[in-house]
């Protein structure tokens, strides 16, 4: 079945960088690149100023960390609440939200289970 995770394959110990690991770029102002275990996903992402994610929502758990630069995130509920170098976002599962970047931004995400959609290649959200 198309973006389902084989968990045998999920088992093995990995030791690697980020230099290493090949840049996708999404769209012209956003690159990824992410590692994945058996429950969880760190992602790499390099968003441009004016970079814009489009509203969604996922059943993974999401920590953002921003390292540099400047997320705006608006969430479902109408909050808006700026993320930026050094802080952090804890996202509940299913909750709708949207980000741009108010500046460039190089950020962490981690999310649990891993994004199987993002694995799959399934996220069209993201390539537009």
């Amino acid at each position: 079945m198309p973006g389902e995770i084989d968990l045998a394959d999920l088992k093995e110990l990995q030791y690697t960088g980020f230099d290493t690991i090949p840049v996708e770029p999404l769209n012209p102002l956003i690159d990824r690149q992410f590692v994945y275990g058996e429950r969880a996903m760190l992602a790499r992402l390099v968003l441009k100023k004016g970079a814009i994610v489009p509203e969604h929502s996922h059943e993974n758990e999401q920590i953002t960390y921003v390292l540099e630069g400047a997320l705006r995130f608006t969430m479902g509920d109408g909050r808006v609440i700026v993320v930026g170098a050094g802080q952090l976002l804890v996202i509940p599962s299913n909750m709708p939200h949207k980000a741009e970047a108010l500046e460039d931004t190089l950020d962490l995400d981690v999310f649990t289970p891993p994004r199987a959609d993002w694995i799959a290649g399934t996220d069209a959200y993201l390539r537009k």
